[in-house]
């Protein structure tokens, strides 16, 4: 008989749990080996989640605790595990439906319910979302929708630049039979009209002349009178 404290210890770890995960998955199981169990949980990790299995009563308990919704887990058949996803949402379900499909046959697990965004959901719709792609190959997908028309247009030019090099051409446009380009028009320079040179007319200064210097008067000398 588990113990009290025991018992705490486990609910404080599950309800940890719970408040990191965005998804958690809900499984029946029957018949499942501890090996076959730890090769789910080893795929699991690698998905950023985790497998573990609980008594009903403290999976009631910390799904009220932490999320505030009330599971009847009671009504769910055999031992129930939970996928808890920390990372991507759906991914990890995908991984144990591998592991479901797998075990189809023999009934060793199935989806009973699920939790997600804060939604309780019953086993066929979290059989539908484990269904789904990964967030990655949704992803990809889009890229690789994105990348076609791209790879179409490259796809063109290396062929048509190999039909050109087989034909010795060097433009496109006879590939393709598309009329010569005509010859750019070239508009004649405007005419500008000549504006007539306007002459200059330098007048040379007048020298000017300098003013005669006055001719001295002669002054007559009387003559001396003859001794």
């Amino acid at each position: 008989m588990v113990s009290k404290q025991k018992k705490a210890e486990q609910l404080a770890v599950l309800e940890a749990h719970l408040k990191a995960a965005t998804s958690v998955a809900f499984t029946s199981n029957t018949k499942v080996t501890v090996l076959e169990i730890s090769s789910l949980k080893k795929d699991l990790r690698s998905n950023n989640a985790i497998y573990l299995t609980a008594k009903k009563t403290l999976i009631r308990i910390a799904f009220k605790t932490v999320y505030g919704v009330e599971v009847d887990i009671a009504t769910l058949p055999g031992q129930v595990g939970l996928v808890i996803a920390k990372g991507d949402a759906v991914a990890p379900f995908g991984v144990a439906n591998k592991y479901v499909n797998e075990w189809k046959k023999e009934q060793k697990m199935t989806f009973v319910a699920g939790y997600m965004e804060g939604r309780l959901m019953d086993g066929d719709e979290t059989k539908k979302l484990a269904t789904l792609p990964s967030r990655e190959v949704l992803l990809a997908k889009l890229l690789g929708s994105m990348m076609s028309p791209l790879s179409g247009l490259a796809r063109f030019f290396d062929a048509a630049g190999k039909d050109l090099t087989a034909k010795s051409l060097t433009k496109v446009g006879d590939l393709v039979g598309s009329a010569p380009a005509e010859a750019p028009k070239v508009e004649a320079a405007p005419v500008v009209a000549e504006t007539p040179a306007v002459e200059v007319v330098v007048e040379a200064p007048v020298p000017e002349v300098a003013p005669e210097t006055p001719v001295p008067e002669t002054v007559a000398t009387e003559e001396a009178p003859a001794v």
